[in-house]
């Protein structure tokens, strides 16, 4: 895996959080607090705008990801 483009640091965050819990299912709302430090938010798909963004980066297929896995219920695991 390698980046393809310049990456935000909320892109570099979010990944080291990703590899911080390998295999650890981890919800939206983990994320936004760990990565964002959001204490409250209103509904947001920042954290699924993000992961698109680091699939189309890391993955040889990002519409079928083998590492950053959606798992049913709107949560996420890296698998490296």
């Amino acid at each position: 895996m390698a980046f393809r483009s310049r990456s935000t640091a909320h892109e570099f965050r979010l990944l080291k959080y990703f590899t911080d819990n390998i295999d650890r299912v981890l919800t939206r709302e983990l994320l936004l607090n760990e990565v964002w430090g959001y204490n409250s938010y209103p509904t947001t798909r920042t954290v699924d705008n993000q992961i698109l963004k680091l699939r189309q980066k890391l993955e040889a297929d990002p519409a079928n990801p083998k590492h950053l896995l959606t798992i049913y219920g709107a949560d996420y695991k890296f698998v490296p």
